[in-house]
């Protein structure tokens, strides 16, 4: 960038770091929280996303940081496998990613069905808003989201006679502010984020009324929450459990990530996202944060809807968004340790609630039921089982829509006005499945006709189904009928070549 047009777009750049800076901060510090690690983690996985990925990303004004759509993965990583095995599965997450974008596959991760997408977001909301109801009490979350469901109304009777209900109230506050400014913020001040003005009333008001309630805690000193990958650590890879942990994440951070950018993309009509290198620059990042035992990166649409929405036009912006977060880390870390725990469950409950898109399930309504009911399934056996297996059953479910749709022939054999002279009609896909059906069709075709078989109502016909009518052609050729199939269309329907043989022609 030249020095005349550095200095022409820098002011818009800084305000509008500034602004997703702040919409960062408590968001960083909230995911980490609801990942089961430390609030540092996700300042140093927020920080990678700015300075690393923003500068080499391929979507410019999207911005990098802790996704609320990874941290129920996270937890149970954590949960099962500790910690310390979080720095290998990034690690070989990132070079997938990585690689992925290197071999121009970024197309793929964008082939998800939006249905399976609206219910896995779905189900994640609903796990964050059941685990983190339980922080905003002072509680501890319980491993699944059914033990969170039941154990609630204990933690509310536990929470009333000690102190855990101060913290629910900071909580509910934090959530009631938030929804209050995204209904009634003026248009002036649409660039301050409900997430900061909540958490930053609460936090004074907990320090005004010296509440006795759980506060952030990061340390002075950046370096000490850094915890380096030990190559040793690396051996545990050879767990099948971890490699299919790794690819879950690579695939569920490209996934969202890509959608993301996609999203972005709408929002303005600057630079358009290059997918590869976006996902490249997420495997980067994601190999740093596994380096340096944080937390998983993807691209967040919060964040950057919050940098288009405040004038970006560069990567600019979520660099240096990534400049005041380790500024603020290394020199106002007291600011950070004052913050209640509560708020930031406040606004993960909140964020969760908003996850769960009821408009989008609505929406999926114009194209069937089939889409509503993968998105129900996704979202329930996210909840009641874990993400692997609810993304499964939604891929699964999208899958068993494709194979039927695709075994689904509608076949009619006419006679024409002419003597003699059949037609036999397909209309939809002639696969190996509905062979019998057109073996039983043929079979009815007086000796001595002519059928005529029109390609143009076909999206498409296999091998199976053309060697049936060879077959038939050669086998009742002796008896004067005769098969032609129309070669209008023929091109673009066609798996392989008709061979012609006696009594397969073509018309």
């Amino acid at each position: 960038m030249r020095a005349a047009q550095l200095k022409a777009v820098l002011p818009r750049e800084l305000l509008a770091s500034v602004v997703v800076f702040l919409v960062a901060l408590p968001l960083c510090m909230g995911i980490a929280i609801a990942s089961g690690m430390p609030p540092a983690k996700g300042l140093i996985t927020g920080i990678i996303g700015g300075l690393v990925v923003g500068w080499l990303a391929g979507s410019p004004l999207q911005v990098s940081g802790p996704a609320a759509g990874l941290a129920v993965l996270v937890f149970e990583l954590v949960r099962q496998h500790g910690m310390a095995m979080l720095g290998p599965i990034l690690l070989l997450a990132g070079f997938l990613q990585l690689v992925a974008g290197r071999l121009r596959l970024g197309c793929w991760f964008r082939v998800t069905a939006p249905a399976v997408v609206y219910g896995m977001l779905a189900g994640i909301g609903v796990l964050i808003v059941l685990s983190q109801v339980h922080v905003m009490l002072d509680g501890v979350p319980q491993p699944s989201g059914l033990d969170n469901l039941t154990g609630f109304p204990a933690a509310v009777a536990e929470a009333i006679p000690g102190l855990g209900w101060q913290a629910g109230l900071l909580g509910l506050t934090t959530m009631l502010v938030m929804w209050a400014w995204d209904k009634l913020r003026p248009h002036k001040l649409r660039f301050v984020p409900g997430a900061l003005l909540g958490v930053g009333l609460t936090t004074g008001a907990s320090l005004l009324l010296a509440l006795q309630v759980k506060r952030v805690q990061v340390p002075e000193n950046l370096a000490d929450a850094i915890d380096w990958l030990r190559p040793a650590d690396l051996l545990n890879l050879a767990d099948p459990s971890l490699l299919v942990a790794a690819f879950a994440v690579a695939f569920i951070a490209s996934a969202e990530t890509l959608l993301s950018a996609a999203a972005v993309d709408r929002m303005h009509n600057g630079q358009r996202s290059d997918f590869d290198k976006e996902l490249s620059a997420q495997g980067v990042g994601n190999m740093l944060c596994g380096l340096v035992g944080a937390l998983p990166m993807t691209g967040v649409i919060v964040r950057s809807s919050a940098n288009v929405q405040a004038g970006a036009t560069t990567r600019l912006s979520a660099m240096f968004h990534g400049v005041w977060l380790l500024a603020f880390v290394l020199l106002l870390s007291s600011v950070l340790q004052s913050i209640p725990v509560a708020s930031l469950a406040g606004v993960l409950v909140y964020t969760g609630i908003k996850l769960v898109d009821l408009k989008a399930f609505r929406g999926l309504g114009r194209y069937g039921r089939m889409p509503m009911f993968t998105y129900a399934a996704t979202a329930l056996a996210i909840i009641f089982s874990d993400l692997l297996t609810g993304v499964l059953v939604g891929f699964g479910l999208t899958l068993a829509k494709l194979a039927w749709k695709a075994s689904r022939l509608k076949i009619s054999l006419i006679e024409l006005p002419v003597a003699g002279e059949m037609e036999l009609r397909l209309t939809g896909a002639a696969t190996f499945l509905k062979v019998p059906a057109l073996t039983q069709i043929l079979s009815r075709v007086p000796a001595g006709s002519s059928v005529h078989v029109p390609l143009n109502n076909l999206s498409y016909i296999d091998h199976s189904c053309l060697e049936l009518f060879e077959e038939w052609g050669r086998a009742n050729a002796a008896k004067g009928s005769r098969l032609m199939i129309e070669p209008r269309g023929l091109k673009r329907r066609l798996e392989g070549r008709i061979r012609t043989t006696t009594g397969l022609g073509s018309a």
